[in-house]
C-alpha cells in the first residue's frame, strides 16, 4: 500500500478499524497492564493473585496472535479455527491484508506475526515460570508484571516497525522497563549496581541511535523504511557509494550509529559490557527474559533495517551493501569468539549463560550478515548462481535466523528456568554448588543436559539444525565474497570451544558426588517445576527430530518478506 493509498483510506475512515483489528493482541496486553494497576490501586492482590491476572492477559494476547498467524497462513479456510477467527473479528480486509497500518508507522506481514507469536508464547511461559519460582512476591507482583508486559509490548512493536521513529520508540519501550526489572530485587547492592550500569549504557546507546536516525532521515529525506533504498539510489544517482563523497560519509555515519543502538540491545561486542553484570545481578527469571525476548525484538528490527537499506539492486550501491555485510560479519565473528572464550572462567551460572547469550547473538548475526551480502550481490559476478538462485539463498539466510530464534527460545529459557528452580532449593547459583545434583534432581539435570547440548549444537537436538542452517548460509555467502568463508571457519571453531564450558556444568552435576551437608535439591518429576522444565525442554528435542514443519514455515515467512 503506497502513501497515497494510505491517505485515501484514512480519509474514508478505513484505516483505524483495520489497525485496531491487527493491533488487538497488543491492546489486550495494555488492558492487562491497566488491570494490574487497578489491582494495586484498590489493594485487592490478596484476594486476586496478580500472577493469574498477568497470565490470563498473556494467554488472551497469545490466542489473538495465534489466530492472526493461522488466518494469514490459511485464510478463512480452516474450519477448526473459525470460532477463534470470529471471536477476534478477523476479516480479509483487516488481518487478511498484508501491508502498513496506523498510517504506515507499522507493517502487518507474516514476518511480524511470526515474531509476535513467539514473543507472546515466551511471555506466557515466562509468567508461568514466575508463578512456580515465587519471584516476584505477592506484594510486588503488580509492578513486576507491569514492567514485564510493558517491555513485551515494545518488542511486539519492534517486529512490525515500518518507520524510523517507530524503530526508536520500540527500542526505548522494550529497554526502559528492563532497567527497572534488573534492579527489582530490592536491598541487593549487586542488582542496583548492575541496573545502574545498564541504565547508563542504555542512555548512551539511545542518544547515539537517535542521532544516527536523524542523520539517515536528513540525508535521505524520508523516515519511512520501505523508501530508504530508493532514496539511497536517488542520493547517489550518477555516482557510486564511496567514502570520498561527503553524502556517503554522513549516511555511513548515521547507519553505524543506528547499528550501535541495536548492537547494545543484542549485546554485541563492544557493546556487551552491561550484559554479564545485569544477568548476575538480576533474578534468573529476568536474565532469561532479557536473553531471549530482547534478542528477538532487536533482531526483527535489525533485519527490517538491513532489508530497507539493501532493497534496491542498484549497482552503484554495491559498495554500501558489501561494506555493511562484511562489517556485520566481523562483528558476528568477534562477538561469538569473545562470548565463548570469556565463558571459560565463569564460576557463576548466570554469568556463564550471559556470555553464552553474547556468543549466540554472534551466531545469529552471521545469518544477517550472509543475508546482506547475498542480497547486495550482482548475479553476473557470482558463478553458478542466477538472480533466482540468489533470491533463494537470501530466503535461506532469513529462514536460518528464524529457525535459530525459535529453538533458542526453548533451550535458553529452559536453562534459565532450571537455574531459578535450583536456586530456590540450594540458595546458590554457583557452579561449584551444583555438584552431585543429578542424584537428587535428575529431571532438572537431564533437562539441563538437553538445553546445554542444544546450545552447543549437538545432534539430534534443535540447536544442531539451527547452526547447520546458518553455516550453510555462510557457505553460500562465501561464493559472493570469500570473507564469509572465514566467518564460517570461525563459527565452526567456536562451536568446539563452547563444548568445554558447557561440559564443565554437566560434569559438576553428573560426575561428582554431592558434598556432605549440602542443601537438598529434591524436585520430583511429577511436581509442577519438574513438569514445567520437561515441557520447555521437549520442544528442543522435537525441533531437532522434526525440523521440517518449522523450516517450511520460516521459509514461507522469508519468501514473503523478501519478495
Amino acid at each position: 500500500m503506497s502513501v497515497n493509498e494510505i491517505i485515501e483510506h484514512a480519509l474514508k475512515g478505513e484505516i483505524l478499524p483495520r489497525s485496531v483489528q491487527i493491533f488487538g493482541p497488543e491492546i489486550a496486553l495494555c488492558l492487562t497492564i491497566l488491570a494490574l494497576l487497578f489491582v494495586r490501586m484498590f489493594e485487592i492482590h490478596r484476594r486476586l493473585p496478580t500472577n493469574l491476572v498477568a497470565l490470563l492477559g498473556a494467554l488472551i494476547a497469545f490466542l489473538g496472535v495465534f489466530s492472526q498467524f493461522m488466518y494469514v497462513k490459511g485464510g478463512s479456510e480452516i474450519p477448526a479455527m473459525m470460532a477463534l477467527f470470529q471471536a477476534w473479528g478477523l476479516t480479509p480486509e483487516g488481518v487478511g491484508e498484508v501491508g502498513p497500518y496506523f498510517t504506515g508507522l507499522l507493517v502487518h506481514d507474516q514476518f511480524s506475526v511470526f515474531f509476535r507469536l513467539g514473543l507472546c508464547l515466551f511471555l506466557v511461559l515466562m509468567i508461568a515460570l514466575t508463578v512456580l519460582s515465587g519471584i516476584p512476591d505477592s506484594e510486588d507482583g503488580q509492578d513486576f508484571y507491569t514492567l514485564l508486559i510493558g517491555s513485551s509490548v515494545g518488542m511486539m512493536l519492534a517486529c512490525g516497525a515500518n518507520h524510523l521513529l517507530t524503530l526508536f520508540l520500540a527500542v526505548e519501550m522494550m529497554s526502559v522497563p528492563s532497567y527497572a526489572m534488573v534492579a527489582f530485587q530490592k536491598g541487593r547492592r549487586q542488582a542496583s549496581e548492575a541496573a545502574l550500569k545498564y541504565v547508563i549504557y542504555g542512555a548512551g546507546a539511545a542518544g547515539v541511535m537517535l542521532y544516527g536516525l536523524s542523520l539517515v532521515a536528513g540525508v535521505l529525506g524520508t523516515a519511512s523504511m520501505p523508501e530508504l533504498a530508493a532514496q539511497v539510489s536517488t542520493a547517489f544517482a550518477g555516482g557510486s557509494f564511496v567514502l570520498t563523497n561527503p553524502v556517503a560519509v554522513t549516511l555511513a555515519l548515521g547507519i553505524l550509529m543506528v547499528l550501535a543502538g541495536l548492537a547494545f540491545k543484542l549485546s554485541l561486542v563492544p557493546f556487551h559490557f552491561w550484559c554479564p553484570d545485569a544477568f548476575e545481578g538480576a533474578a534468573a527469571e529476568v536474565g532469561g527474559f532479557l536473553s531471549v525476548a530482547s534478542k528477538a525484538g532487536a533482531f526483527a528490527l535489525l533485519v527490517r533495517f538491513c532489508i530497507a537499506l539493501t532493497g534496491n539492486p542498484d549497482p552503484s550501491l554495491a559498495g554500501l551493501n558489501l561494506s555493511l555485510g562484511i562489517g556485520l560479519g566481523v562483528a558476528a565473528a568477534v562477538t561469538a569468539t569473545f562470548g565463548n572464550l570469556a565463558a571459560y572462567s565463569q564460576k557463576n551460572m548466570k554469568r556463564l549463560l550471559a556470555y553464552s547469550t553474547i556468543a549466540h547473538a554472534g551466531y545469529m548475526l552471521m545469518a544477517v550478515s550472509a543475508l546482506v551480502i547475498i542480497r547486495g550481490a550482482n548475479p553476473s559476478g557470482v558463478p553458478g548462481l542466477t538472480s533466482a538462485g540468489l533470491d533463494a539463498e537470501a530466503r535461506r539466510c532469513l529462514e536460518a535466523l528464524l529457525y535459530y530464534l525459535a529453538v533458542y527460545l526453548f533451550m535458553n529459557l529452559g536453562a534459565f528456568a532450571i537455574v531459578a528452580l535450583i536456586r530456590n532449593q540450594i540458595f546458590s547459583e554457583e557452579i561449584e554448588d551444583y555438584r552431585g545434583l543429578a542424584g537428587e534432581a535428575p529431571v532438572l539435570c537431564v533437562c539441563m543436559l538437553i538445553c546445554l547440548f542444544s546450545l552447543v549444537g549437538l545432534p539430534p537436538l534443535g540447536g544442531f539444525w539451527a547452526k547447520l542452517e546458518i553455516f550453510a548460509s555462510l557457505f553460500q555467502a562465501g561464493r559472493v565474497h570469500w570473507f564469509m568463508w572465514v566467518v564460517l571457519g570461525i563459527a565452526a571453531v567456536n562451536t568446539v570451544f563452547s563444548l568445554f564450558y558447557y561440559m564443565r556444568v554437566l560434569k559438576s552435576m553428573f560426575l561428582t558426588e554431592r558434598p556432605v551437608g549440602a542443601r537438598s535439591a529434591l524436585v520430583p518429576f511429577r511436581s509442577a517445576p519438574g513438569l514445567y522444565v520437561v515441557m520447555v525442554s521437549v520442544p528442543v528435542l522435537l525441533l531437532g527430530v522434526l525440523a521440517g514443519p518449522l523450516s517450511q514455515t520460516a521459509n514461507n515467512v522469508a519468501r514473503i518478506l523478501l519478495r
